[in-house]
């Protein structure tokens, strides 16, 4: 049976779906993009942006009962690929070995003109 996850830490669905999706022993994450918990969108370039992604996919998957070293996959989403490396230079200090798998996409517009999304499957403890 699925379960809708909902926490205030992260902000809040702005559409017609869940935070994130528990079933079986696994939660499947929406697509975080970087915003603060109260809706505000983030100052500053690929770092930041990334790092206000990671600590939401963090709150959502604590609301869960899960973490980022549960992690199976990531998709990363980016509206410049020339922004990879900085993107990763984060990305690596939140995910340590054995590194989930991910995939990496350039994409031609992401919402409200950030420059990261990020969404996840994970195992639950």
């Amino acid at each position: 049976m699925k379960e809708i996850v909902q926490t205030t830490d992260a902000p809040a669905a702005i559409g017609p779906y869940s935070q994130a999706v528990t079933f079986g022993n696994l939660v499947v994450t929406s697509g975080q993009i970087p915003l603060t918990p109260d809706g505000q969108l983030v100052e500053g370039g690929i770092t930041e942006q990334t790092e206000q992604v990671l600590q939401n996919l963090r709150a959502v998957l604590s609301a869960a009962g899960t973490d980022l070293g549960r992690v199976v996959k990531t998709t990363v989403f980016l509206a410049d690929m020339n922004e990879f490396a900085d993107m990763n230079a984060v990305y690596e200090r939140h995910f340590t070995a054995p590194a989930p798998a991910r995939s990496t996409v350039q994409v031609a517009r992401l919402p409200r003109d950030v420059r990261v999304e990020i969404e996840v499957l994970a195992e639950l403890h």
